[in-house]
């Protein structure tokens, strides 16, 4: 019997399209030096916004915790292997291959991050700027491919991926669902990014 669980709190909820803001906004306003006080808000909200999220993949609910997506670089291939073959397992939470665009976005995040706020010192040199910059495109260039990969998983699987990433509901025949969605822990992450960003602005 297909029935809709809760997959996706909504700190992970959150997180996630917080995330895409910040660094299209930071993306959008890197060139202008008029708008640098305004990349540095988002670039700071993103920082805030990792460091929450790796807490949290310790801390938080079934499928937001790391142990949940942590998965072997067979399994990963053989994922691979069987979305080309059109025949992909399905998973409640992250898939082996979601897993690997989580993972590098965590990852890249976090560097841009240290490394924008490392090239803001007078001292900064060329090298930071310049690695800063290569992180950015190759940050574009996972996160074009995560689209990809959420677009072809929802085909293949015949379930809308976008949505359950703003509802945190899924369908599936099983009801290992998480309990709570940690709604009020959601709404202080969203308060506390649109404070700081008026804060900051001020």
């Amino acid at each position: 019997m297909i029935r809709r669980i809760l997959i996706w709190d909504a700190p992970t909820r959150v997180f996630h399209w917080l995330q895409a803001i910040s660094f299209a906004g930071a993306y959008l306003t890197a060139e202008s030096e008029r708008n640098r006080d305004i990349h540095m808000a988002f670039g700071y909200i993103l920082l805030g916004l990792i460091v929450f999220r790796l807490l949290w993949g310790f801390l938080g609910t079934r499928y937001a915790r790391f142990s949940s997506f942590l998965f072997k670089l067979g399994e990963i291939i053989a994922y691979l292997l069987s979305l080309i073959k059109g025949k992909p397992g399905h998973y409640l939470g992250h898939n082996p291959a979601g897993s690997v665009s989580v993972w590098l976005l965590l990852a890249l995040g976090l560097f841009l991050c240290v490394t924008g706020v490392m090239a803001l010192q007078d001292d900064a040199v060329d090298a930071v700027v310049e690695l800063h910059g290569i992180a950015t495109s190759i940050m574009l260039a996972v996160i074009l491919l995560h689209v990809i990969g959420v677009l072809v998983s929802s085909v293949l699987h015949r379930e809308n991926l976008v949505r359950s990433m703003i509802t945190g509901f899924k369908s599936a025949e099983t009801d290992e669902g998480i309990r709570s969605s940690y709604n009020w822990l959601g709404v202080i992450m969203l308060a506390a990014a649109v404070v700081f960003w008026f804060v900051f602005l001020r």
